[in-house]
C-alpha cells in the first residue's frame, strides 16, 4: 500500500494519497489545495487517481475538489447526506478562503459500505458531529478521521449543522472502539505530532480521556 499524508493550503488540512501498489490504483482523501503538488507525488509513483473522497463537505476540505477533477477525471465520493451540502456554499467562505466550489458528488455512500482501490478498501464508518454525515474510513490499521478526532483535539461544534453530543457519541462509540495501536490521520495538523493512535487519545486527549 502506498499511502502519503501531506499538509495542503493555509489551513494546516491534511490531504492524503492512499494507492494500491498492484494495480496503481489510487485515491485523494480531502484534497484541499496544492492540486499540482499531489498529482506530481502520485504521477512519481505510478498512482492513478481514481477517486476524490471528502471525510464532510465544509469548504477547507473540498475547495481542491474542482482543481482536481478537472486535471485527472477522478470521481467524488461523499456521503450521501453531506452530496448538497457540497455545493452549497456561503459565498462569503469562498471569497474568504480563496476556494472553488466543488462540483456534485458521482458516487455517495453510507455506513458500512466500501471503496476499491484495485486490492485495497476502505470502509465507510459514519461519523457525524463535527457536520451531519462526515466520515470516518479504516483501512489496514489507519482510521481517517477528517475533523471528527484531531491528535490531542476534536472538531468545533459551534458551526451549522454540528452537534457536541453527536461529536462525543462519534468518538467513543466508533473511533475509540478500534484496537488502541491503531493509527489517527486527522484532518488537521493542528496536534503536538502529525499522527496518533486510539491507546494515545484514550490516555491524553482532554476532550475525551475522562468519558471512556
Amino acid at each position: 500500500m502506498f499511502l502519503k499524508q501531506l499538509e495542503v493550503g493555509n489551513l494546516a488540512v491534511f490531504a492524503y494519497i492512499i494507492g494500491c501498489e498492484d494495480t496503481k490504483e489510487g485515491l485523494v482523501i480531502d484534497p484541499a489545495g496544492e492540486s499540482d503538488r499531489i498529482i506530481s507525488i502520485c504521477n512519481e509513483n505510478g498512482i492513478n487517481i481514481k477517486y476524490i473522497v471528502n471525510t464532510h463537505s465544509h469548504l477547507d476540505h473540498s475547495m481542491g475538489n474542482a482543481d482536481m477533477v478537472a486535471k485527472t477525471g477522478a470521481k467524488i465520493i461523499i456521503h450521501e447526506d453531506e452530496k448538497d451540502l457540497l455545493i452549497d456554499q456561503p459565498d462569503f467562505l469562498l471569497s474568504m478562503l480563496g476556494g472553488k466550489l466543488s462540483p456534485p458528488a458521482d458516487i455517495t455512500v453510507r455506513e458500512g459500505d466500501t471503496i476499491e482501490i484495485g486490492n485495497l478498501s476502505l470502509n465507510v464508518i459514519l461519523t457525524p458531529g463535527h457536520s451531519p454525515a462526515g466520515i470516518t474510513l479504516h483501512l489496514n490499521g489507519y482510521l481517517f478521521t477528517g475533523d471528527t478526532l484531531f491528535v490531542g483535539g476534536v472538531g468545533r461544534t459551534d458551526i451549522p449543522g454540528s452537534s457536541w453530543p453527536l461529536l462525543l457519541n462519534s468518538i467513543k462509540t466508533k473511533i475509540l472502539t478500534f484496537p488502541d495501536d491503531t493509527i489517527i490521520m486527522p484532518g488537521h495538523n493542528y496536534g503536538y505530532a502529525p499522527t496518533s493512535t486510539v491507546a494515545k487519545e484514550k490516555d491524553f486527549n482532554p476532550f475525551v480521556k475522562d468519558t471512556v
